[in-house]
């Protein structure tokens, strides 16, 4: 078993921007025990262990590495997901049992969290809302022990967060959910929260704005992937499908006819749309598609702006910039994307639109 007790010391202390002196010093322990400690020379006494775990926020387990691994463990946690599956009372009874079992392990703790919250939030249990409050900061000192990529301490703000919306202490909620709104991650649960249940939408109105936009771009990327992954299963019709729906999505959200950077997200995916009509042999509405991209393309060129000033509903969009990792104008955006579709032939076309145009 490896334990990494001297990488767990040197880490923490750093992230608590801490010199070797300063640990030794709050410790009560020699500068040289630090040192030893850290260079894996020495370990401290068990009683010095618990005093650090404690100092720093964090279980024993987690500060000397340990990690648990107990296939009863994966089997208890699949068995409660059952229950869960059908709001079956025995996930909670489950739970428990997990928990007296493995009370420092951050997947149990935090799996059971879970369970408890689900729980709670449909039969607005405040008893099952606390329980659920208490794993989610136990989830917390545990974290260090996570290996789950997907789970992060902001991941389980916002989870303790949505508990305390649900017991009613909603200005408690959107403090924390404000605290930990890195890029916007929870824009939209705060214009939620504020606009529906709290009554103030003028203070929702940029969260909401922000939440739209973020929206819109994860879906219009995720739109484009899609098409690249129905390319390489040779599905067409699903990647005519879901161009199809972006496009109805960006003419939604467009104001007025005048070029910004949906101009030339929908130049792009009008690109996307003749070259997959290409491939299903719709020759003749390939090509009219890939003349309105061009003619789109060519308007943006012209006087690019890559403020969202046209986006219907959002707040001042004019003092937003968006930046496309495609190129700066629309026609090499639209070039770039054809080589990564491999499409050669649009491509000559479409040099061919932009070029003699230009």
């Amino acid at each position: 078993m490896k334990l990494t007790l001297s990488e767990n010391i040197r880490t923490l202390r750093k992230q608590r921007k801490m010199t070797q002196e300063k640990l030794a010093e709050a410790l009560g322990v020699t500068v040289g025990a630090v040192y030893k400690w850290e260079a894996g020379l020495s370990q401290p006494e068990l009683d010095l262990l618990v005093e650090m775990a404690d100092f720093f926020d964090t279980s024993v387990d987690a500060l000397l590495g340990y990690k648990m691994q107990d296939k009863r463990l994966d089997a208890a946690l699949k068995r409660i997901a059952g229950y869960c599956r059908s709001m079956d009372p025995a996930a909670l009874t489950e739970a428990e049992k997990v928990l007296a079992r493995y009370p420092n392990s951050f997947r149990a703790v935090y799996h059971c969290a879970e369970v408890w919250l689900v729980f709670g939030a449909s039969a607005h249990d405040k008893k099952q809302l606390m329980r659920a409050l208490e794993l989610l900061e136990q989830a917390k000192i545990l974290l260090p022990q996570n290996d789950d990529p997907r789970i992060s301490e902001t991941l389980l703000s916002g989870k303790i967060s949505t508990g305390w919306f649900l017991l009613g202490e909603q200005e408690k909620s959107l403090e924390l959910l404000k605290a930990n709104n890195a890029a916007g991650i929870f824009s939209s649960q705060i214009g939620v929260n504020l606009a529906v249940f709290m009554n103030r939408p003028k203070e929702a109105a940029p969260y909401l704005a922000e939440a739209l936009m973020n929206a819109c771009s994860d879906l219009l990327d995720t739109v484009a992937a899609y098409v690249f992954l129905f390319r390489s299963r040779g599905d067409w019709d699903q990647a005519l499908e879901i161009i199809r729906w972006a496009l109805v999505l960006l003419s939604g959200l467009k104001a007025e006819e005048k070029p910004d950077i949906l101009e030339k997200l929908h130049t792009e995916m009008l690109a996307l749309l003749a070259s997959v009509q290409a491939k299903t042999g719709q020759q003749a509405e390939s090509q009219a598609s890939l003349k309105k991209a061009a003619e789109t393309a060519l308007r943006f060129d012209s006087t690019p702006d890559y403020s969202l000033k046209t986006m219907r509903f959002a707040e001042k969009p004019e003092q937003t910039i968006v930046f496309d990792t495609l190129g700066p104008t629309a026609s090499g955006s639209v070039a770039r994307l054809l080589e990564l579709l491999d499409d050669k032939a649009m491509l000559d076309q479409w040099k061919e639109m932009t070029e003699h145009a230009e």
